[in-house]
């Protein structure tokens, strides 16, 4: 241990001595947010709290608790490492929030990140004016499996497949789906999108799907490099999976079933590629349209 480290366990006491070193820590590395927190003393007391075994609502109770010598140096290691790795926090814990529902994460699928997870508490309403009109969903590009999840307590009536392309991202979806003991509702199937999912028709289909565009790749923080590619990259424009799902939702749906989709900051990209579709776009409480809706109706018939 060198002389620096050995300083800072010997002067930095408390939790809110480790919390104010992690805030200054991280913002002399500028290390990127954007996995769960969007700042630095955000994501060190999670960090922090998650080390020392604490609830994260409960951290003004314990901000003067002294630490003993093995925590400060559990507490040390976690924030080197961050610093060191610029790994996101979540792969450092194995574990990302979507509201009130924790998810186990690693390596293989990119940390959750949705703005889903604000719609579906409401159960997109008004979209979809009861729970109960939902008997079948599905969940493209799945990931972690953390939507799905959350579509199977937005829709207690519903079973839903959830696909993905990766069977590395699977494994991670089946891991949360027992740990919320969904696996009679919730079916995981290997396919590239709509390929293993002939004749299945749906109420929702609802997708999460790579859009990040060639250049934002270029441009990408280290964070966002340990991420797998796979999860992240969408060609050119960012819509090389939006334009496949377009084309083949029509033939999944059942009639007035309901797409909806995340894009992100790409609006502007979808409504320039596709100006005949007339896109309902969706506001969360965080953010303004990053969403869109579509009916079956709405959706260009599958080309055969």
């Amino acid at each position: 241990m060198n002389e620096s480290v050995n300083e800072n366990i010997n002067e930095l006491i408390t939790l809110r001595d480790w919390l104010r070193h992690a805030v200054s820590r991280f913002t002399e590395a500028g290390l990127f947010f954007g996995h769960g927190c969007d700042n630095a003393f955000d994501e060190a007391a999670w960090l922090v709290l998650h080390t020392l075994h604490l609830p994260n609502e409960k951290l003004d109770i314990f901000l003067d608790a002294r630490l003993t010598r093995a925590e400060r140096l559990a507490v040390q290691r976690i924030l080197e490492l961050r610093i060191a790795t610029r790994q996101p926090s979540a792969y450092l814990t194995h574990e990302a929030w979507l509201g009130e529902f924790p998810f186990y994460v690693d390596e293989r699928v990119i940390v959750p990140r949705s703005y889903f997870a604000e719609l579906l508490a409401d159960g997109l309403s008004p979209w979809i004016e009861e729970p109960g009109q939902v008997n079948r969903a599905l969940d493209l590009c799945t990931g972690s499996g953390c939507l799905a999840i959350l579509m199977a307590h937005a829709f207690p009536d519903a079973k839903i497949d959830a696909v993905d392309l990766s069977a590395d991202a699977l494994e991670v979806a089946r891991r949360n789906v027992a740990d919320y003991s969904l696996a009679e509702r919730v079916t995981l199937v290997e396919s590239d999108l709509f390929e293993a999912l002939a004749g299945r028709r749906y109420d929702l289909i609802l997708s999460n799907p790579p859009y990040v565009t060639a250049e934002a790749m270029r441009t990408l923080p280290p964070e966002y490099r340990h991420e797998p590619s796979l999860a992240l990259a969408a060609g050119e424009d960012g819509l090389d999976l939006v334009r496949r799902i377009l084309g083949r939702a029509h033939a999944h749906l059942v009639p007035h079933g309901l797409l909806a989709v995340e894009v992100g900051h790409n609006r502007d990209i979808v409504e320039r590629a596709f100006p005949q579709l007339p896109f309902t776009w969706i506001d969360s409480e965080s953010a303004e349209g990053k969403i869109f809706i579509l009916q079956r109706e709405q959706l260009p018939r599958t080309k055969r």
